[in-house]
Protein backbone atom coordinates (compact mmCIF):
# COMPACT_ATOMS: atom_id res chain seq x y z
CA UNK A 1 0.00 0.00 0.00
CA UNK A 2 1.38 3.32 -0.81
CA UNK A 3 1.07 6.68 0.88
CA UNK A 4 0.05 9.77 0.26
CA UNK A 5 1.28 13.07 1.83
CA UNK A 6 -0.16 16.55 2.17
CA UNK A 7 2.79 18.83 2.93
CA UNK A 8 3.56 22.75 2.53
CA UNK A 9 6.63 24.03 1.09
CA UNK A 10 9.35 23.99 4.09
CA UNK A 11 9.95 27.98 4.37
CA UNK A 12 6.82 28.28 6.33
CA UNK A 13 7.61 25.46 9.02
CA UNK A 14 4.41 24.80 9.83
CA UNK A 15 3.08 23.41 12.84
CA UNK A 16 1.86 19.78 11.92
CA UNK A 17 -0.97 17.64 13.26
CA UNK A 18 -1.07 13.75 11.67
CA UNK A 19 -4.89 12.09 11.59
CA UNK A 20 -4.55 9.43 10.43
CA UNK A 21 -7.73 8.42 8.71
CA UNK A 22 -8.62 4.67 7.92
CA UNK A 23 -11.31 3.51 5.42
CA UNK A 24 -11.53 6.98 4.43
CA UNK A 25 -13.61 7.58 0.96
CA UNK A 26 -12.05 10.41 -0.56
CA UNK A 27 -13.84 12.41 -3.08
CA UNK A 28 -10.87 14.76 -3.79
CA UNK A 29 -9.08 13.94 -7.19
CA UNK A 30 -5.48 14.38 -6.90
CA UNK A 31 -4.05 16.23 -9.92
CA UNK A 32 -0.90 14.41 -11.77
CA UNK A 33 0.86 17.44 -11.44
CA UNK A 34 2.17 19.67 -9.22
CA UNK A 35 0.02 22.54 -8.09
CA UNK A 36 0.50 25.97 -6.68
CA UNK A 37 -1.38 28.48 -4.63
CA UNK A 38 -1.34 31.99 -3.90
CA UNK A 39 -0.82 31.11 -0.34
CA UNK A 40 1.90 28.94 -0.59
CA UNK A 41 2.62 25.84 -2.98
CA UNK A 42 1.69 22.50 -2.33
CA UNK A 43 2.55 19.27 -4.27
CA UNK A 44 2.04 15.43 -4.54
CA UNK A 45 4.95 13.17 -4.46
CA UNK A 46 4.12 9.73 -6.46
CA UNK A 47 5.70 6.41 -7.07
CA UNK A 48 6.48 5.30 -10.92
CA UNK A 49 3.58 4.68 -13.14
CA UNK A 50 3.23 1.14 -13.79
CA UNK A 51 0.52 -0.51 -16.47
CA UNK A 52 0.53 -4.00 -15.35
CA UNK A 53 -2.40 -5.41 -13.69
CA UNK A 54 -0.78 -6.16 -10.19
CA UNK A 55 0.15 -2.20 -9.87
CA UNK A 56 -3.33 -0.97 -11.33
CA UNK A 57 -5.28 -3.09 -8.34
CA UNK A 58 -2.75 -1.06 -5.81
CA UNK A 59 -3.72 1.38 -6.89
CA UNK A 60 -7.64 0.91 -6.12
CA UNK A 61 -6.70 0.02 -3.05
CA UNK A 62 -4.70 3.17 -2.02
CA UNK A 63 -7.71 5.04 -3.18
CA UNK A 64 -10.43 3.51 -1.14
CA UNK A 65 -7.43 3.06 2.55
CA UNK A 66 -5.25 6.03 2.45
CA UNK A 67 -3.30 7.19 5.39
CA UNK A 68 -2.99 10.93 5.05
CA UNK A 69 -1.02 13.43 6.97
CA UNK A 70 -2.76 16.65 7.23
CA UNK A 71 -1.43 20.25 8.44
CA UNK A 72 -2.87 22.72 9.28
CA UNK A 73 -2.59 26.35 7.66
CA UNK A 74 -0.41 28.66 10.30
CA UNK A 75 -2.38 31.79 8.67
CA UNK A 76 -5.91 30.57 9.58
CA UNK A 77 -5.11 29.41 13.47
CA UNK A 78 -2.98 32.92 13.59
CA UNK A 79 -5.96 34.64 12.51
CA UNK A 80 -8.50 32.70 14.66
CA UNK A 81 -6.27 33.15 18.03
CA UNK A 82 -5.92 36.87 17.24
CA UNK A 83 -9.38 37.45 16.76
CA UNK A 84 -9.95 35.82 19.78
CA UNK A 85 -7.61 37.55 22.00
CA UNK A 86 -8.96 41.08 19.77
CA UNK A 87 -12.41 40.30 20.88
CA UNK A 88 -11.56 39.57 24.10
CA UNK A 89 -9.52 43.35 24.66
CA UNK A 90 -12.78 45.26 23.06
CA UNK A 91 -15.05 43.58 25.71
CA UNK A 92 -13.06 44.79 28.55
CA UNK A 93 -12.15 48.56 27.08
CA UNK A 94 -16.04 48.93 26.31
CA UNK A 95 -16.51 47.46 29.75
CA UNK A 96 -13.99 49.78 31.47
CA UNK A 97 -15.56 52.99 29.42
CA UNK A 98 -19.07 52.00 30.59
CA UNK A 99 -17.70 51.98 33.89
CA UNK A 100 -15.38 55.43 33.56
CA UNK A 101 -18.98 56.79 32.09
CA UNK A 102 -21.53 55.92 35.18
CA UNK A 103 -19.16 56.78 37.32
CA UNK A 104 -18.24 60.65 35.84
CA UNK A 105 -19.54 64.16 37.61
CA UNK A 106 -21.45 66.97 36.35
CA UNK A 107 -19.63 69.99 37.71
CA UNK A 108 -22.33 73.27 38.10
CA UNK A 109 -20.92 76.79 37.86
CA UNK A 110 -20.99 76.89 41.46
CA UNK A 111 -18.89 73.75 41.92
CA UNK A 112 -21.67 71.77 43.19
CA UNK A 113 -21.39 68.56 42.18
CA UNK A 114 -23.62 65.57 41.31
CA UNK A 115 -23.02 61.91 40.82
CA UNK A 116 -25.11 59.49 39.21
CA UNK A 117 -26.50 56.77 41.03
CA UNK A 118 -26.19 53.21 41.60
CA UNK A 119 -28.54 52.04 39.36
CA UNK A 120 -27.02 53.80 36.33
CA UNK A 121 -29.94 56.15 35.42
CA UNK A 122 -28.09 58.90 35.52
CA UNK A 123 -30.74 60.91 37.01
CA UNK A 124 -30.22 63.06 40.29
CA UNK A 125 -33.42 64.26 40.97
CA UNK A 126 -37.16 62.87 39.84
CA UNK A 127 -39.77 65.23 40.44
CA UNK A 128 -43.56 64.09 40.44
CA UNK A 129 -46.00 66.82 39.14
CA UNK A 130 -44.87 69.47 36.92
CA UNK A 131 -47.45 72.25 38.41
CA UNK A 132 -46.33 75.13 39.28
CA UNK A 133 -44.02 74.06 42.02
CA UNK A 134 -42.76 70.81 40.12
CA UNK A 135 -41.85 72.86 36.80
CA UNK A 136 -40.50 75.79 38.61
CA UNK A 137 -38.29 73.25 41.03
CA UNK A 138 -36.96 71.15 37.15
CA UNK A 139 -35.93 74.63 36.20
CA UNK A 140 -34.33 75.72 39.15
CA UNK A 141 -32.64 72.18 40.18
CA UNK A 142 -31.29 71.84 36.65
CA UNK A 143 -29.56 75.06 36.93
CA UNK A 144 -27.60 74.29 39.08
CA UNK A 145 -26.71 70.81 37.13
CA UNK A 146 -28.80 68.59 38.68
CA UNK A 147 -30.40 65.94 36.23
CA UNK A 148 -33.88 66.26 36.38
CA UNK A 149 -36.57 63.72 35.49
CA UNK A 150 -39.76 65.31 35.30
CA UNK A 151 -43.32 63.02 35.10
CA UNK A 152 -46.44 64.83 34.71
CA UNK A 153 -49.24 63.20 34.60
CA UNK A 154 -50.97 65.60 31.46
CA UNK A 155 -48.64 67.89 29.56
CA UNK A 156 -51.14 69.70 28.31
CA UNK A 157 -52.74 73.16 28.99
CA UNK A 158 -54.90 73.27 31.95
CA UNK A 159 -57.93 75.21 32.58
CA UNK A 160 -58.44 76.13 36.45
CA UNK A 161 -60.09 78.21 38.39
CA UNK A 162 -57.93 79.00 40.99
CA UNK A 163 -53.77 79.66 40.98
CA UNK A 164 -54.34 82.59 38.80
CA UNK A 165 -53.15 85.55 40.79
CA UNK A 166 -49.57 85.95 42.05
CA UNK A 167 -49.21 88.02 45.08
CA UNK A 168 -45.63 90.86 44.81
CA UNK A 169 -43.75 88.43 47.22
CA UNK A 170 -44.25 85.40 45.09
CA UNK A 171 -42.95 87.73 42.20
CA UNK A 172 -39.87 88.29 43.93
CA UNK A 173 -39.24 84.49 44.24
CA UNK A 174 -39.90 84.88 40.17
CA UNK A 175 -37.15 86.92 39.65
CA UNK A 176 -34.78 85.23 42.53
CA UNK A 177 -34.98 82.11 40.54
CA UNK A 178 -34.83 83.55 36.84
CA UNK A 179 -38.94 82.61 35.97
CA UNK A 180 -40.02 86.35 35.85
CA UNK A 181 -40.18 86.23 31.93
CA UNK A 182 -42.70 83.40 32.51
CA UNK A 183 -45.62 86.23 33.15
CA UNK A 184 -44.52 87.90 29.78
CA UNK A 185 -46.64 87.30 26.70
CA UNK A 186 -49.30 85.48 28.49
CA UNK A 187 -51.86 88.54 28.52
CA UNK A 188 -51.09 88.68 32.28
CA UNK A 189 -52.30 91.78 34.59
CA UNK A 190 -50.91 93.59 36.87
CA UNK A 191 -52.31 94.24 40.26
CA UNK A 192 -50.97 96.93 43.11
CA UNK A 193 -53.21 96.50 45.92
CA UNK A 194 -56.97 95.66 46.58
CA UNK A 195 -60.44 97.11 47.67
CA UNK A 196 -62.88 95.97 50.05
CA UNK A 197 -66.52 96.33 49.56
CA UNK A 198 -69.02 96.25 52.26
CA UNK A 199 -72.60 97.02 52.78
CA UNK A 200 -72.16 99.56 50.28
CA UNK A 201 -68.33 101.22 51.80
CA UNK A 202 -65.39 100.60 50.40
CA UNK A 203 -61.79 101.28 50.85
CA UNK A 204 -58.70 100.76 48.61
CA UNK A 205 -55.19 99.36 49.79
CA UNK A 206 -52.05 99.32 47.90
CA UNK A 207 -49.28 97.23 48.07
CA UNK A 208 -46.55 98.98 49.63
CA UNK A 209 -44.17 98.72 46.32
CA UNK A 210 -42.43 102.16 47.19
CA UNK A 211 -39.04 100.44 47.62
CA UNK A 212 -38.89 98.12 45.25
CA UNK A 213 -38.15 98.49 40.96
CA UNK A 214 -41.35 99.45 39.32
CA UNK A 215 -41.47 95.70 37.95
CA UNK A 216 -42.75 94.26 41.09
CA UNK A 217 -45.90 94.10 41.48
CA UNK A 218 -48.41 91.65 41.71
CA UNK A 219 -50.10 89.33 38.35
CA UNK A 220 -52.92 87.89 37.46
CA UNK A 221 -53.49 85.49 34.14
CA UNK A 222 -54.65 82.58 33.16
CA UNK A 223 -53.02 79.21 34.88
CA UNK A 224 -52.59 76.99 32.54
CA UNK A 225 -50.43 79.72 30.19
CA UNK A 226 -48.57 80.67 33.28
CA UNK A 227 -47.81 76.88 34.01
CA UNK A 228 -46.94 76.28 29.88
CA UNK A 229 -44.40 78.81 29.54
CA UNK A 230 -42.72 77.20 32.97
CA UNK A 231 -42.55 73.95 31.30
CA UNK A 232 -41.32 75.36 28.25
CA UNK A 233 -38.25 76.84 30.10
CA UNK A 234 -37.58 74.19 32.16
CA UNK A 235 -37.43 71.09 29.04
CA UNK A 236 -35.03 73.79 27.10
CA UNK A 237 -32.69 72.79 29.88
CA UNK A 238 -30.47 69.73 28.53
CA UNK A 239 -30.58 67.99 31.85
CA UNK A 240 -34.17 68.04 32.22
CA UNK A 241 -36.22 65.09 30.86
CA UNK A 242 -39.99 65.44 30.93
CA UNK A 243 -41.97 62.74 30.55
CA UNK A 244 -46.08 62.16 30.43
CA UNK A 245 -47.15 59.59 32.93
CA UNK A 246 -48.94 58.59 35.69
CA UNK A 247 -46.58 57.72 38.84
CA UNK A 248 -48.58 54.63 40.70
CA UNK A 249 -46.11 54.19 43.64
CA UNK A 250 -43.23 55.21 45.96
CA UNK A 251 -40.11 52.83 45.79
CA UNK A 252 -39.48 51.30 49.11
CA UNK A 253 -35.75 50.04 49.90
CA UNK A 254 -34.97 48.15 53.16
CA UNK A 255 -38.75 49.75 54.70
CA UNK A 256 -38.07 53.48 54.68
CA UNK A 257 -35.91 54.66 52.03
CA UNK A 258 -37.16 55.70 48.93
CA UNK A 259 -35.46 55.33 46.25
CA UNK A 260 -37.70 56.20 42.90
CA UNK A 261 -41.11 55.79 41.74
CA UNK A 262 -42.79 53.44 39.58
CA UNK A 263 -44.91 55.08 36.31
CA UNK A 264 -47.09 54.29 33.68
CA UNK A 265 -46.20 56.20 30.43
CA UNK A 266 -48.86 57.78 28.21
CA UNK A 267 -48.45 54.32 26.03
CA UNK A 268 -49.39 52.31 28.94
CA UNK A 269 -46.12 50.92 29.77
CA UNK A 270 -44.97 49.63 33.15
CA UNK A 271 -41.72 51.54 34.44
CA UNK A 272 -39.67 52.24 36.96
CA UNK A 273 -37.32 55.83 37.57
CA UNK A 274 -34.28 55.60 40.18
CA UNK A 275 -32.92 58.45 41.80
CA UNK A 276 -31.09 59.90 44.94
CA UNK A 277 -33.80 61.97 45.80
CA UNK A 278 -37.55 61.75 44.85
CA UNK A 279 -39.49 64.87 45.53
CA UNK A 280 -43.75 64.76 45.34
CA UNK A 281 -44.92 68.18 44.15
CA UNK A 282 -48.63 66.65 42.23
CA UNK A 283 -50.57 68.69 44.22
CA UNK A 284 -53.81 69.01 46.02
CA UNK A 285 -55.18 65.56 45.28
CA UNK A 286 -52.07 64.06 45.78
CA UNK A 287 -52.40 60.18 45.94
CA UNK A 288 -48.41 59.85 47.14
CA UNK A 289 -48.41 62.29 50.17
CA UNK A 290 -49.43 59.41 52.66
CA UNK A 291 -46.60 57.52 53.27
CA UNK A 292 -44.38 61.15 53.47
CA UNK A 293 -46.82 63.03 55.68
CA UNK A 294 -49.81 63.55 58.19
CA UNK A 295 -52.59 64.61 56.25
CA UNK A 296 -55.39 66.52 58.06
CA UNK A 297 -57.21 67.88 55.31
CA UNK A 298 -60.19 70.53 55.64
CA UNK A 299 -62.66 71.67 53.21
CA UNK A 300 -64.19 74.26 54.53
CA UNK A 301 -65.81 76.31 51.33
CA UNK A 302 -66.26 75.45 47.71
CA UNK A 303 -65.11 78.27 45.21
CA UNK A 304 -67.65 78.76 42.21
CA UNK A 305 -66.26 80.53 39.68
CA UNK A 306 -66.93 82.47 36.34
CA UNK A 307 -65.23 84.64 33.87
CA UNK A 308 -66.59 87.90 33.65
CA UNK A 309 -66.06 89.15 29.73
CA UNK A 310 -65.47 93.16 28.83
CA UNK A 311 -66.41 94.28 31.89
CA UNK A 312 -64.25 97.16 34.09
CA UNK A 313 -63.82 96.89 37.24
CA UNK A 314 -64.38 99.44 39.89
CA UNK A 315 -60.63 100.28 40.88
CA UNK A 316 -58.31 99.10 37.87
CA UNK A 317 -55.41 97.12 38.55
CA UNK A 318 -56.89 95.84 42.00
CA UNK A 319 -58.25 93.42 43.10
CA UNK A 320 -61.86 92.80 44.58
CA UNK A 321 -62.86 91.38 47.86
CA UNK A 322 -66.80 91.96 48.88
CA UNK A 323 -67.33 90.77 52.21
CA UNK A 324 -70.94 89.26 51.74
CA UNK A 325 -73.73 87.01 52.77
CA UNK A 326 -72.67 84.49 53.68
CA UNK A 327 -69.20 84.72 52.47
CA UNK A 328 -66.64 86.34 50.30
CA UNK A 329 -66.61 87.16 46.40
CA UNK A 330 -63.63 87.26 44.29
CA UNK A 331 -62.83 89.47 41.29
CA UNK A 332 -59.65 90.25 39.22
CA UNK A 333 -58.70 90.25 36.01
CA UNK A 334 -56.66 87.39 34.46
CA UNK A 335 -56.22 88.94 30.61
CA UNK A 336 -57.12 92.23 28.85
CA UNK A 337 -60.46 91.58 28.35
CA UNK A 338 -61.60 88.88 31.40
CA UNK A 339 -62.19 89.21 34.98
CA UNK A 340 -62.09 85.94 37.19
CA UNK A 341 -65.02 85.61 39.50
CA UNK A 342 -64.89 83.51 42.48
CA UNK A 343 -67.98 82.68 45.11
CA UNK A 344 -67.19 81.37 48.36
CA UNK A 345 -70.08 78.75 49.10
CA UNK A 346 -69.31 77.58 53.06
CA UNK A 347 -69.26 74.03 53.97
CA UNK A 348 -69.64 71.70 50.51
CA UNK A 349 -73.37 71.00 50.12
CA UNK A 350 -73.78 73.51 46.23
CA UNK A 351 -77.08 73.47 44.84
CA UNK A 352 -76.88 71.83 41.38
CA UNK A 353 -75.51 72.94 38.32
CA UNK A 354 -77.55 70.85 35.76
CA UNK A 355 -80.82 71.54 37.29
CA UNK A 356 -80.22 75.09 37.06
CA UNK A 357 -80.66 75.65 40.60
CA UNK A 358 -76.69 77.16 40.86
CA UNK A 359 -78.06 79.98 38.49
CA UNK A 360 -80.75 80.68 40.14
CA UNK A 361 -78.81 80.99 43.56
CA UNK A 362 -75.54 83.22 41.95
CA UNK A 363 -78.54 85.73 39.75
CA UNK A 364 -81.01 86.00 42.60
CA UNK A 365 -78.72 85.84 45.80
CA UNK A 366 -75.08 87.11 44.53
CA UNK A 367 -75.50 89.43 42.17
CA UNK A 368 -77.07 92.05 44.10
CA UNK A 369 -74.01 91.85 46.39
CA UNK A 370 -71.71 92.55 43.48
CA UNK A 371 -71.01 95.88 42.65
CA UNK A 372 -73.19 97.31 40.56
CA UNK A 373 -70.53 98.28 37.53
CA UNK A 374 -69.91 94.50 37.27
CA UNK A 375 -73.61 93.33 37.93
CA UNK A 376 -74.67 92.92 34.56
CA UNK A 377 -71.79 90.86 33.09
CA UNK A 378 -71.73 88.64 36.55
CA UNK A 379 -74.80 88.23 34.91
CA UNK A 380 -74.37 87.56 31.90
CA UNK A 381 -71.66 84.96 32.93
CA UNK A 382 -74.23 83.06 34.58
CA UNK A 383 -76.76 82.80 31.38
CA UNK A 384 -73.72 81.69 29.46
CA UNK A 385 -73.14 78.76 31.47
CA UNK A 386 -69.88 78.05 32.03
CA UNK A 387 -70.06 77.25 36.04
CA UNK A 388 -67.27 75.25 37.47
CA UNK A 389 -66.48 74.68 40.80
CA UNK A 390 -63.46 73.83 42.84
CA UNK A 391 -63.43 72.69 46.49
CA UNK A 392 -61.00 74.75 48.71
CA UNK A 393 -58.62 72.79 51.00
CA UNK A 394 -56.73 73.21 53.90
CA UNK A 395 -53.75 70.95 55.25
CA UNK A 396 -51.04 72.27 57.58
CA UNK A 397 -47.42 70.86 56.90
CA UNK A 398 -47.02 67.91 58.88
CA UNK A 399 -43.72 65.85 57.35
CA UNK A 400 -42.38 62.38 58.67
CA UNK A 401 -39.41 62.53 57.52
CA UNK A 402 -38.53 59.74 54.70
CA UNK A 403 -34.72 58.92 53.16
CA UNK A 404 -34.56 59.89 49.79
CA UNK A 405 -38.28 61.93 49.51
CA UNK A 406 -39.55 65.02 50.29
CA UNK A 407 -43.31 66.79 49.69
CA UNK A 408 -43.36 70.49 48.10
CA UNK A 409 -46.42 73.04 47.02
CA UNK A 410 -50.39 71.41 47.84
CA UNK A 411 -49.15 67.80 48.26
CA UNK A 412 -47.54 69.43 51.15
CA UNK A 413 -49.15 72.24 52.52
CA UNK A 414 -52.49 73.96 51.58
CA UNK A 415 -54.44 77.06 52.66
CA UNK A 416 -57.87 78.59 51.98
CA UNK A 417 -57.11 80.56 48.54
CA UNK A 418 -58.22 83.75 49.77
CA UNK A 419 -55.23 85.75 49.79
CA UNK A 420 -53.41 83.72 46.34
CA UNK A 421 -50.71 82.99 48.47
CA UNK A 422 -50.15 79.31 47.41
CA UNK A 423 -47.87 80.07 45.00
CA UNK A 424 -45.84 82.32 46.66
CA UNK A 425 -45.47 79.80 49.40
CA UNK A 426 -44.07 77.16 46.71
CA UNK A 427 -41.67 79.34 44.85
CA UNK A 428 -39.97 80.37 48.48
CA UNK A 429 -40.24 77.06 49.75
CA UNK A 430 -38.20 76.16 46.02
CA UNK A 431 -35.48 79.19 47.30
CA UNK A 432 -35.27 77.41 50.56
CA UNK A 433 -34.40 74.13 49.36
CA UNK A 434 -32.51 75.14 46.32
CA UNK A 435 -29.81 76.91 48.76
CA UNK A 436 -30.20 73.93 50.80
CA UNK A 437 -29.29 71.18 48.18
CA UNK A 438 -26.49 73.43 46.33
CA UNK A 439 -23.62 73.07 48.81
CA UNK A 440 -24.27 68.90 48.85
CA UNK A 441 -21.60 67.26 46.40
CA UNK A 442 -23.28 63.98 46.65
CA UNK A 443 -27.21 63.00 46.46
CA UNK A 444 -26.30 59.54 47.44
CA UNK A 445 -25.39 59.57 50.63
CA UNK A 446 -29.15 59.75 51.66
CA UNK A 447 -28.22 60.50 55.10
CA UNK A 448 -26.93 63.12 54.82
CA UNK A 449 -29.17 64.29 52.53
CA UNK A 450 -32.21 63.17 55.05
CA UNK A 451 -30.07 64.97 58.07
CA UNK A 452 -29.89 68.23 55.97
CA UNK A 453 -32.95 68.19 54.75
CA UNK A 454 -34.97 68.32 58.08
CA UNK A 455 -33.57 71.83 58.09
CA UNK A 456 -35.80 73.01 55.09
CA UNK A 457 -39.14 72.49 57.42
CA UNK A 458 -37.84 74.97 59.85
CA UNK A 459 -36.08 77.41 57.28
CA UNK A 460 -39.65 77.99 55.00
CA UNK A 461 -41.32 78.72 57.97
CA UNK A 462 -41.56 82.66 58.39
CA UNK A 463 -42.76 83.10 54.37
CA UNK A 464 -45.06 79.82 54.84
CA UNK A 465 -46.79 80.15 58.19
CA UNK A 466 -47.81 84.10 57.93
CA UNK A 467 -49.36 83.11 54.67
CA UNK A 468 -50.74 80.38 56.39
CA UNK A 469 -52.19 81.60 59.20
CA UNK A 470 -52.93 84.95 57.74
CA UNK A 471 -55.27 82.67 54.76
CA UNK A 472 -56.90 80.88 57.52
CA UNK A 473 -57.74 83.82 60.08
CA UNK A 474 -59.08 86.08 57.38
CA UNK A 475 -61.61 83.48 56.28
CA UNK A 476 -62.67 83.04 59.67
CA UNK A 477 -62.78 87.01 60.40
CA UNK A 478 -64.78 87.70 56.84
CA UNK A 479 -67.17 84.81 57.17
CA UNK A 480 -70.72 86.33 58.04
CA UNK A 481 -71.93 84.51 61.64
CA UNK A 482 -74.71 85.11 63.45
CA UNK A 483 -72.45 85.46 66.65
CA UNK A 484 -72.42 88.79 67.49
CA UNK A 485 -68.96 88.83 68.91
CA UNK A 486 -67.78 87.15 65.39
CA UNK A 487 -70.07 90.25 63.72
CA UNK A 488 -68.15 92.36 65.78
CA UNK A 489 -64.87 91.26 64.88
CA UNK A 490 -65.81 91.44 61.24
CA UNK A 491 -66.96 94.80 61.25
CA UNK A 492 -63.82 95.49 63.17
CA UNK A 493 -61.25 94.07 60.79
CA UNK A 494 -63.12 95.85 57.91
CA UNK A 495 -62.73 99.50 59.61
CA UNK A 496 -59.11 98.67 60.98
CA UNK A 497 -58.24 98.34 57.30
CA UNK A 498 -59.60 101.35 56.65
CA UNK A 499 -57.42 103.10 59.09
CA UNK A 500 -54.70 103.86 56.47
CA UNK A 501 -51.21 104.17 57.90
CA UNK A 502 -49.40 100.96 59.02
CA UNK A 503 -53.16 99.38 60.15
CA UNK A 504 -53.45 99.24 56.63
CA UNK A 505 -50.21 98.68 55.13
CA UNK A 506 -49.40 96.12 57.52
CA UNK A 507 -51.83 93.85 57.29
CA UNK A 508 -51.52 93.94 53.17
CA UNK A 509 -47.35 93.76 53.25
CA UNK A 510 -48.20 90.37 55.09
CA UNK A 511 -50.86 89.30 53.01
CA UNK A 512 -49.01 90.19 49.26
CA UNK A 513 -45.82 87.96 50.75
CA UNK A 514 -43.46 91.19 51.58
CA UNK A 515 -43.39 90.86 54.91
CA UNK A 516 -43.15 87.25 55.84
CA UNK A 517 -43.07 87.73 59.90
CA UNK A 518 -45.34 85.86 62.14
CA UNK A 519 -45.04 87.99 64.90
CA UNK A 520 -46.19 91.22 63.26
CA UNK A 521 -49.39 89.15 61.86
CA UNK A 522 -50.37 88.56 65.34
CA UNK A 523 -49.58 91.55 66.27
CA UNK A 524 -52.11 92.94 63.63
CA UNK A 525 -54.36 90.52 64.91
CA UNK A 526 -55.12 91.03 68.16
CA UNK A 527 -55.01 95.17 67.32
CA UNK A 528 -58.05 94.14 65.61
CA UNK A 529 -59.92 92.51 68.21
CA UNK A 530 -58.43 95.09 70.48
CA UNK A 531 -60.05 97.88 68.49
CA UNK A 532 -63.42 95.97 68.60
CA UNK A 533 -63.19 95.86 72.18
CA UNK A 534 -61.92 99.51 72.45
CA UNK A 535 -65.07 100.71 70.53
CA UNK A 536 -67.37 99.27 72.66
CA UNK A 537 -66.05 100.98 75.71
CA UNK A 538 -66.87 104.80 74.23
CA UNK A 539 -68.00 106.35 75.44
CA UNK A 540 -68.86 104.30 78.86
CA UNK A 541 -68.11 100.79 79.05
CA UNK A 542 -71.47 98.96 80.37
CA UNK A 543 -71.69 95.28 81.53
CA UNK A 544 -73.31 94.11 78.35
CA UNK A 545 -70.20 95.98 76.37
CA UNK A 546 -67.41 94.33 78.74
CA UNK A 547 -69.21 90.87 78.12
CA UNK A 548 -69.20 91.15 74.30
CA UNK A 549 -65.66 92.37 74.51
CA UNK A 550 -64.56 89.36 76.24
CA UNK A 551 -66.10 87.17 73.81
CA UNK A 552 -64.45 89.52 71.23
CA UNK A 553 -61.31 88.37 72.66
CA UNK A 554 -61.89 84.56 72.97
CA UNK A 555 -63.42 84.54 70.02
CA UNK A 556 -60.04 86.24 68.36
CA UNK A 557 -58.35 84.11 70.00
CA UNK A 558 -60.37 80.74 69.20
CA UNK A 559 -59.32 81.36 65.62
CA UNK A 560 -55.77 82.25 65.54
CA UNK A 561 -54.27 79.81 68.50
CA UNK A 562 -55.35 76.51 66.58
CA UNK A 563 -53.80 77.76 63.38
CA UNK A 564 -50.72 78.87 65.38
CA UNK A 565 -50.83 75.54 66.90
CA UNK A 566 -50.71 73.25 63.80
CA UNK A 567 -48.18 75.59 62.43
CA UNK A 568 -45.80 74.50 65.33
CA UNK A 569 -45.44 77.67 68.12
CA UNK A 570 -41.29 76.50 68.42
CA UNK A 571 -41.40 76.69 64.83
CA UNK A 572 -42.47 79.75 63.84
CA UNK A 573 -41.73 82.27 66.68
CA UNK A 574 -38.18 80.56 68.50
CA UNK A 575 -36.68 79.08 65.02
CA UNK A 576 -33.27 79.10 66.72
CA UNK A 577 -33.79 77.17 69.43
CA UNK A 578 -33.90 74.60 66.54
CA UNK A 579 -30.69 72.88 66.04
CA UNK A 580 -31.61 72.06 62.42
CA UNK A 581 -31.03 75.61 61.53
CA UNK A 582 -27.76 75.63 62.54
CA UNK A 583 -26.25 72.63 60.51
CA UNK A 584 -23.91 73.44 57.60
CA UNK A 585 -24.30 71.37 54.87
CA UNK A 586 -21.31 68.92 53.99
CA UNK A 587 -18.60 70.39 51.84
Amino acid sequence: MKSVEIKTLPLFRPLRSSLPCTNLRLSLRFSLFNRRSTTGATYIRRGKATTTEEERHKRATVRKTVTATIVLDPFILGTFVASLFAFAFLYVLRQSSSSKKNRRVLVSPNDAVSRKDDSGSGTDVIIVGAGVAGAALAHTLAKEGRRVHVIERDLSEQDRIVGELLQPGGYLKLIELGLEDCVKNIDAQRLVGYALFKDGKHTKLSYPLETFDSDVAGRGFHNGRFVQRIREKAASLPNVRLEQGIVTSLLVENGTTIKGVQYRTKKGDELRSYAPLTIVCDGCFSKLRRSLCKPKVDVPSVFVGLVLENCELPFENHGHVVLGDPSLILMYPISSSEVRCLVDVPGQKLPPIANGKMAKYLKTYVAPQVPTEVREAFIAAVEKGNIRTMPNRSMPADPVHTPGALLLGDAFNMRHPLTGGGMTVALADIVVLRDLLRPIRNLNDKEAVSKYMESFYTLRKPVASTINTLAEALYKVFLASSNEAKTELREACFDYLTLGGVCSSGPVALLSGLNPSPLSLVLHFFAVAIYAVGRLMLPCPTIKSVRLGARIILSASGIIIPIIKSEGVRQVFFPRTIAAIYRTPPQ
